[in-house]
This record gives structure tokens, C-alpha cells and sequence, in this order.
């Protein structure tokens, strides 16, 4: 049914001037929401400006004949919705974009209306009738929207969780749509790198999540989406290009920590040493389990690097090590564990203050003749001389292999604790 010719009135003056209309809109959103102006995508002004006149359109048609709007009058939204997924603009600003189209439209309408008494009557109905169609596209556009926003990121992760695999796996990145993310992600066939491996250190309560995680990372990794980070069953891994050391990296790592410990997330954050091209992945990835491995189970971020040679020989902790033990000293240490592990500690202490009797008392809390009786003690149990270097590194060896909870760590860390763990190489 045709509207009452005062209202087609309004409609034809509207139209004389819709693409000054439509360019005001599209201005107001350039200028009002940051996600269009910081966009670097060449191709959302054009989306814009298009999405901006077929809505124009469909609010005018539906005026023009005096009905109310319905889904299919914004087909072009879904579309639209679409691109914005992809083109990295935000619901919240997606929605904040089609808003001021349809004020720029109603400001058109109103200044259409003033030429005459008769018409700004009219224009009171239209009220009524733009509110319902701010509705039904708003509704139109939100939902295609998280759709092709789920769609959009299973598209993602699965893709990106492919590139990771064959990273992993040392595989040559085809051209396609994965070497095309490596790109994008900065990592090139001869980039410097560092693996990082993350687990939740205690157990998840059930409003969290692994997602959680592996967001919170993927932001800690870098600006402008540099590296990837994906979920691999009851782990993230993450694989980012750095520069120099991978100071900058770490720290971003510790601040992820940090906030996820805020909402009750206690990570253990494994980080490799950097590794040149993209071909030493798997090896990284190896470092970055056992930095892990080396919080013995705590919560925190530990780099490889910040262990000696000795704790990165005794994490690899295979059962040739632990065969090479001798009788007397495996009984000494499984003793000694069964009694709060006192000797132990006094052994890893020592070692940590260079053989320095009064600096271990000291971190013992006890006299330092204390600590003489009971490397005495120790010697006499082991059999074991400690004055000889070649007797106490290893019995310091032993130790660390057979008494996991006590093993000397690379001292106190962000987040954990100055133990290290050992145990074989699974994340």
C-alpha cells in the first residue's frame, strides 16, 4: 500500500539530496568510531559508503509504502556484517556505525519535513517508523555478525593450528593460506624465534577456560598479530618472531601471567632460548617444555636460559642417569625424603653459595657449625667425599634426579619458585 502523499513528499526530497546524506554519515563514522579511521583496510571505505546508501534505500522504500521494515529489507547487512568480521572491526563499533547512519537519515528527513506545515506533521509518524527500522536492522546486523564472527574464528584457529602443526613437524610451508598467516604473523623461513609452552599449573575451575588462555597469550605475543599461539590439548603453544633476546616477548608473557593469575588462572610458562629460522621449531618447542618442566609444577614464567648447564642436563632425567647411582647414595637421598628432606636441602644450598659454609647457614637459619655436622653426616651416609668436586657434583646430581620437589632451580622467578623438575619432554 502506498504512504499518504505527504509522507512520498518527504521521500522525494530526501532523495534529492541522499548522497550528500550518505557522505555525512560516512564522515561522522570515520570521525566517531576509531576502528574505521585506524583500519588499514583499503576496502572498508568503499563497504562503508555502499552499506550506508543500500540502508538509506530500504528505510525509503519501506516509508514509500507505508509498511513496516522486515529482515529481508537488510540482505545488504549481512553481507556487510561479513566484511566487518574481516576487516577487524568490533560488533560494538559496527553497530555504533549503523546507528549514526540512521541519525544522519533522520536529520535529512527533519530538514526535508521543515519546507511546510503539512509535512512536519507528517514527519512525526516517521518517527515511529525509523525507530522500527533501527530495531530490525539492528537485530539483523548483530546476529549476522557473531555469526560470521564464530565462523570467521574456527576459520582462523583452525588454520592456524595446521601452520603450528607443521612448524612443529619441520614442514615446508607451501604458497597458500598458511605460509600467507606465517607472513602475516612475521614469521618468515629465516626469523628469529622463541617457542613458548603454557599449562595451567592448577586445575581450572569450571566458568574458565583453556580459550582464555590461549587469548591471553596470543595478546602477550606481540602488536600488529605477530606469531601465532593455538590450544593443543591440555596446553597452548605459541611461536613468535623476536628480536635480540626476546626481552620484550617475556615481558609481555609475565604481564599475561599476571592478569590471568588476577582472575584466578595460575599458569606455568615454559619459553625456549632464541633459535634462527623457522626449521628449529621443534627444537625450541623441546626447550620450552622443559623451562616448564623446571617450575616443578609452579606457577610462573621461566626462560630456559635462566638455567645452568647442570639443571638443563638434569631435566633431561632419562633412566640411564638414574641407574648410575650408587646404592648408598639412592638409599641416603630416599631416607632423607621420608625426613622432611633436611640433608638435601643443606646439599642444594651449599651448592648455591659456591661451597660457602656461613652463606648456606645462613640461608638455612641455622649455626654454621650446624651446617658442618651435617655435611659430615653426609659424607659419612654416602660415602661420598665432599671435598672432592668430582664426589659432590655427583651426589648434587643425585639429588636433583631422585628428589623432584627439592631440585635446585635458576632462583626465584616471576610468578614462581626457585625449584626446578625434571621428567620427560611431553608438554
Amino acid at each position: 500500500m502506498e504512504a499518504a502523499p505527504l509522507v512520498g513528499r518527504i521521500v522525494d526530497r530526501v532523495l534529492v539530496d541522499l548522497e550528500a546524506t550518505v557522505e555525512r554519515s560516512v564522515a561522522r563514522t570515520w570521525e566517531e568510531v576509531p576502528a574505521y579511521s585506524a583500519s588499514r583496510d583499503e576496502s572498508l571505505g568503499p563497504d562503508l559508503r555502499t552499506h550506508t546508501r543500500s540502508v538509506f534505500d530500504a528505510v525509503l522504500a519501506t516509508m514509500r509504502a507505508g509498511r513496516r521494515a522486515d529482515r529481508d529489507d537488510f540482505r545488504s547487512s549481512v553481507e556487510q556484517a561479513r566484511h566487518r568480521v574481516r576487516q577487524g572491526v568490533a560488533l560494538a563499533d559496527f553497530m555504533q556505525g549503523f546507528r549514526i547512519g540512521q541519525e544522519a537519515l533522520w536529520e535529512a528527513i527533519v530538514a526535508a519535513a521543515k519546507e511546510d506545515p503539512d509535512t512536519r506533521m507528517a514527519a512525526l509518524d516517521l518517527a515511529i517508523h525509523v525507530m522500527n527500522v533501527i530495531e530490525v536492522g539492528s537485530s539483523v546486523t548483530a546476529e549476522t555478525y557473531l555469526v560470521a564472527q564464530q565462523m570467521e574464528l574456527a576459520d582462523d584457529d583452525l588454520l592456524r593450528r595446521d601452520l603450528v602443526e607443521d612448524l612443529l613437524a619441520a614442514r615446508d610451508l607451501v604458497p597458500g593460506p598458511k605460509a600467507d598467516l606465517a607472513a602475516e604473523s612475521g614469521l618468515a623461513a629465516a626469523s628469529s624465534i622463541v617457542v613458548v609452552v603454557a599449562k595451567p599449573a592448577t586445575e581450572l575451575r569450571t566458568d574458565q577456560s583453556l580459550r582464555e588462555v590461549v587469548t591471553t597469550v596470543r595478546t602477550s605475543l606481540g602488536t600488529g598479530q605477530q606469531g601465532v599461539a593455538v590450544l593443543r590439548q591440555d596446553h597452548v603453544v605459541g611461536i613468535a618472531p623476536v628480536h635480540a633476546d626476546g626481552a620484550e616477548l617475556v615481558q609481555g608473557l609475565e604481564r599475561a601471567y599476571r592478569s590471568l593469575r588476577g582472575r584466578g588462572i595460575h599458569l606455568g610458562v615454559g619459553v625456549s632460548t632464541v633459535h634462527d629460522g623457522l626449521r628449529e621449531v621443534p627444537a625450541a618447542r623441546h626447550e620450552a617444555v622443559l623451562a616448564r618442566k623446571s617450575l616443578a609444577g609452579e606457577p610462573g614464567v621461566r626462560r630456559l636460559a635462566e638455567l645452568s648447564p647442570l639443571d638443563y642436563l638434569v631435566l633431561l632425567d632419562d633412566a640411564t642417569a638414574r641407574r648410575l647411582i650408587t646404592a648408598p647414595v639412592r638409599s641416603f637421598i630416599e631416607e632423607d625424603l621420608g625426613q622432611a628432606g633436611t640433608m638435601i636441602e643443606t646439599i642444594r644450598l651449599y651448592a648455591d653459595c659456591d661451597l660457602n659454609a656461613k652463606a648456606a647457614a645462613e640461608r638455612l637459619h641455622v649455626h654454621v657449625n650446624t651446617v658442618y655436622y651435617r655435611l659430615e653426616r653426609i659424607s659419612e651416609r654416602t660415602g661420598c667425599d665432599l671435598r672432592s668436586f668430582a664426589d659432590f657434583q655427583n651426589l648434587l646430581v643425585a639429588a636433583r634426579l631422585l628428589a623432584p620437589a627439592e631440585r635446585a632451580g635458576a632462583g626465584d622467578r616471576a610468578g614462581g619458585g626457585d625449584q626446578a623438575g625434571g621428567g620427560r619432554t611431553s608438554a
